[in-house]
């Protein structure tokens, strides 16, 4: 199983408020690849089913980041938690 320690220290490092990451990036960043449920949204979803504790969401809780799998299956957008929304008029 991979470690995501890499991937929090790395989030921790970003200054941007909301970022875009490859599948092939994550790997890089954490050396090694990601398993076959990577691919699933609600396997990133930090936002779904809080009590149950993962390892590669707790990473990304522990540097302030909320992750979203984007719809193509190719990458996952990291948001700061404390940042606001945009609003459109």
């Amino acid at each position: 199983m991979p470690n995501y320690d890499a991937l929090r220290d790395y989030l921790k490092q970003q200054t941007q408020t909301e970022f875009v990451l490859s599948f092939a990036q994550i790997e890089q960043i954490i050396e090694d690849d990601l398993p076959r449920a990577a691919q699933r949204a609600s396997w990133w979803d930090t936002t779904r089913a809080a009590k149950e504790r993962m390892p590669q969401r707790e990473a990304c809780i522990e540097a302030g980041y909320v992750a979203t799998r984007l719809g193509d299956k190719e990458g996952v957008r990291f948001r700061r938690a404390d940042a606001k929304r945009p609003r459109f008029k």
